[in-house]
């Protein structure tokens, strides 16, 4: 029994710590990105070479005219526009068709039949695309003026710089679960990339706005199609083949995130899936000592995947005693006090605001002083997404399991919010 109890202290222990150390270590990260690597004013550049913007889309005629229509004035004077309809089902051909008439100058648009995959879809706007440089985004994202600017900085500083991901900011905000995503957006993605990038690896490029060299697309093999997350597996491919990645925060999208706990669960499904696959696909790089700057990055995802399982399994031990005790009056052997947060949960729900706290204010000059009040609404993180996130890893590892290998990913349109925002 004593190896029991001390096995029990030694998750428990585990499922406080990661976090805490993680959370320190991001809001340094973010802080020293911030103070010194991020600039405070436009960029200037003494070349505009033309870059191509693919848009992939299923199924989007909510949202698909209010995103086109947002990219005719951006602040670069050298792009075009190409929009990917992979088989949608509803009226977003329609819309595209009329749209080009209107934008005939800059705006084209590919037709395909059938659904063949977000991946497929953007390789075929890589392949018609004229320039040297190709920004994708998402088909429910809102690009700001500036970012062409700020991500072209990179690319023609330094030739090695392969892709440049931006900043995405959460346009919808009228639901609990949109506020939380809020913060998330903020303190989560955008602190963990500042940190990464200070490190010099980064996990991922954010599918909903990212920059590449052609070149470096190219030389990579393109997108596979038979990755959920292809945005995650390119970063990987790139970096491995010493093509440098960076991040500007600088580079805002707004995007539109789900607002229901169903597409909220898918997309983190996916997410997860697609993470566990790189860390699969790409175990090779422990056998090459020169890709030894991608070791942490693995380690870390890594370990955070072990910290989901963990998490679950204590927690599903946990309610289960609490549940006989409060129905049967029965109580089980192990020692669940560990786990009952106590003084440990008040230390990290302190860290954990601290980290939101530092978030919010780096990112005032993206939104102004009005952001702090969603500060509130950060409370619920833990509560909500700790559990739909741990459970999204461990849903996934099955899914992984059962995978075909080699088919080709399909998707559908996700979640846009119960309210869509005109930009």
């Amino acid at each position: 029994m004593n190896i029991v109890f001390y096995i029990w202290e030694i998750l428990s222990t585990f499922v406080f710590l990661y976090p805490l150390f993680m959370s320190i270590v991001w809001t340094l990260g973010g802080l020293i990105f911030y103070l010194r690597w991020e600039k405070k004013s436009s960029p200037q550049l003494f070349a505009s070479p033309l870059v191509s913007i693919v848009i992939p889309a299923h199924n989007e005629e909510k949202v698909i005219e209010e995103v086109v229509d947002n990219l005719r004035d951006l602040n670069y004077p050298n792009y075009e526009v190409i929009v990917v309809n992979d088989g949608s089902t509803d009226r977003t051909a329609e819309i595209l068709n009329q749209l080009t008439k209107l934008y005939s100058n800059w705006l084209k648009v590919v037709h395909l039949r059938p659904n063949s995959g977000k991946a497929q879809a953007l390789n075929m706007g890589i392949l018609l695309s004229r320039g040297q440089f190709v920004l994708t985004m998402d088909a429910d994202s809102f690009l700001d003026k500036d970012a062409l600017n700020w991500m072209m900085w990179h690319f023609l500083q330094l030739p090695r710089v392969g892709a440049v991901t931006g900043n995405p900011r959460v346009l919808n905000r009228t639901t609990l679960l949109s506020k939380i995503q809020i913060g998330e957006y903020s303190s989560i993605i955008g602190l963990i990339k500042r940190t990464q990038r200070l490190l010099g690896k980064v996990l991922t490029v954010s599918g909903v706005i990212a920059a590449f060299r052609k070149s470096a697309l190219i030389e990579c093999g393109l997108f596979d199609t038979d990755t959920v997350t292809e945005d995650i597996d390119m970063t990987w491919k790139m970096q491995q083949r010493f093509w440098d990645v960076r991040y500007e925060p600088n580079a805002v999208c707004w995007v539109l995130v789900p607002e229901t706990l169903g597409g909220l669960w898918r997309q983190r499904l996916r997410w997860a899936q697609g993470g566990l696959e790189v860390l699969k696909k790409h175990f090779r790089i422990w056998n090459d000592r020169r890709q030894r700057r991608l070791w942490p990055v693995y380690t870390e995802y890594v370990t955070g995947v072990i910290w989901g399982h963990v998490f679950i399994f204590l927690s599903i031990i946990w309610l289960v005693s609490y549940l006989l005790h409060y129905f049967f009056g029965v109580f089980m052997v192990l020692p669940f006090a560990p786990f009952i947060p106590k003084w440990k949960g008040s230390i990290l729900a302190l860290t954990c605001l601290l980290q939101f706290l530092v978030s919010l204010f780096i990112d005032l000059r993206y939104e102004g002083k009005s952001f702090l009040k969603y500060y509130f609404w950060v409370i619920w993180y833990a509560f909500v997404y700790w559990i739909i996130c741990s459970l999204a890893v461990v849903v996934s590892m099955y899914n992984l399991k059962i995978k075909k290998k080699g088919v080709s990913v399909k998707w559908k349109s996700p979640d846009r919010g119960l309210h869509t925002i005109k930009s």
